[in-house]
């Protein structure tokens, strides 16, 4: 055994446990696992919980909101000032960026994250290749995937599918796509089609940023349902997650619920980006201004996987954030009435086994035999947790304690690899 978190509140109806753990995994929960001459953290009663999962953040655009502020808070608008910012991006700085975000999210308690930089003929591979550095430089604190996401476009920006394969090639490992960001219903399908095609080769999943509007009378920012299809037709069910998708809740409930069955009988996850959502969402509505997020309790109660992210941090598309996923949840809590005890809870699986389960995590979760990601939070109270943010007293990866939080966070980084 090689480490022992004693006391350590996991449920709140039953008795405190301890955990043991033994190399990067869970040996055994129960009450008195008490051998001599372990490290140990006693938790005197503190919350423990799976560590939180990003599944959709954005590093290589985040902090640069004070460099060229947003005027008018549009879509259109942070799509345009973004790739006027991209063009002049700066490897040392896109680098150094992604760190101050990484390590936001792992001091948050945050064990997995799934990247989304932009691949374009602006940036061209900048972003990928910034993120496999940070990937390597990171692995001992957190898990990073890397998206091949094409903001811009594929048809409307060539040179962007040959430049996705590039990213594949370089280590990217999850084809991304952004069907809304072309010119017509016909080349949006094009998008879609191509992404599947590329996925399909690489044997990778699929990761679209979709139906980012506040309607759905223009087909681009509908495309759920053509995607669900696709991936049935395909057999990728379990492997395609959209981000966004807040024009669904635009529809009436007898129109939304046909798609959502078919997201459903599709497998596909609906990442909701509540403070991107509801920043950008509604502009343009005088009275009753929409809330711009999507119907996360129609498509969990129908069965489909719901998960949450942060998105982006301080930039033209959104203006705030850190990187803490208990933040996020409790501004998703608010906005979409999870209020209820068990609807609270809902939310803070919806940040770890649900977001997990979107990404492809397959060995995670508080439970014996498991890869021992946990977070320890300074709530004495599971039910609490989400209205509390409470600090992240300590954070375990792989077995490791990576973070603890006294009078100050520190962080531990592994020791260097030895040179081959």
């Amino acid at each position: 055994m090689d480490l022992l978190i004693t006391n350590a509140r996991v449920w709140d109806d039953r008795e405190l446990v301890d955990i043991a753990i033994e190399g990067e995994r869970i040996a055994a929960i129960g009450p008195d696992i008490r051998p001599e001459g372990v490290p140990s953290i006693d938790a005197a009663g503190r919350v423990v919980m799976p560590g939180f999962v990003e599944p959709h953040l954005h590093l290589d655009k985040a902090l640069v909101y004070r460099r060229q502020p947003a005027r008018d808070g549009t879509l259109a608008e942070a799509i345009r000032l973004t790739g006027q910012l991209k063009a002049e991006q700066d490897r040392d700085d896109v680098l150094e960026r992604s760190r101050a975000v990484l390590d936001m999210a792992v001091k948050h308690g945050t064990v997995a994250v799934r990247a989304h930089p932009d691949v374009d003929p602006i940036q061209k591979l900048l972003g990928v290749e910034t993120g496999l550095t940070v990937r390597d430089e990171y692995r001992d604190l957190l898990d990073l995937q890397i998206v091949a996401f094409p903001q811009e476009g594929i048809i409307k920006a060539p040179g962007t599918q040959e430049l996705m394969e590039e990213a594949m090639r370089m280590g990217a490992s999850v084809v991304g796509g952004c069907p809304y960001n072309e010119r017509t219903w016909e080349d949006t399908q094009r998008h879609i089609d191509l992404v599947f095609e590329m996925a399909q080769r690489f044997g990778a999943p699929v990761d679209f940023h979709a139906d980012f509007a506040d309607d759905a009378s223009d087909p681009r920012y509908n495309t759920s349902r053509y995607i669900a299809e696709k991936t049935l037709a395909l057999g990728y069910q379990g492997r395609v997650s959209l981000g966004h998708v807040t024009s669904l809740a635009a529809l009436q409930r007898d129109e939304a619920q046909p798609i959502i069955d078919l997201l459903q009988e599709a497998q596909v996850t609906i990442v909701t980006l509540p403070a991107t959502d509801l920043y950008l969402g509604g502009r343009g509505d005088e009275c009753c201004q929409r809330r711009g997020v999507t119907p996360v309790h129609l498509l969990r109660d129908s069965g489909v996987n719901v998960t949450f992210s942060s998105n982006n941090v301080r930039n033209a598309f959104t203006p705030f954030g850190k990187a803490d996923m208990l933040q996020i949840g409790n501004l998703l809590a608010h906005v979409s009435q999870f209020g209820t005890p068990h609807s609270q809870a809902e939310v803070l699986r919806m940040a770890t086994y649900d977001a997990a389960r979107s990404i492809g995590l397959t060995d995670y979760g508080l439970s014996e035999g498991r890869i021992a990601d946990l977070v320890v939070l300074d709530s004495t109270s599971v039910a609490d947790v989400l209205a509390e943010i409470p600090p992240r007293s300590w954070v375990v990866k792989r077995g490791r304690v990576t973070v603890e939080s006294k009078h100050e966070t520190t962080v531990h980084r592994a020791a260097p690899l030895a040179a081959a």
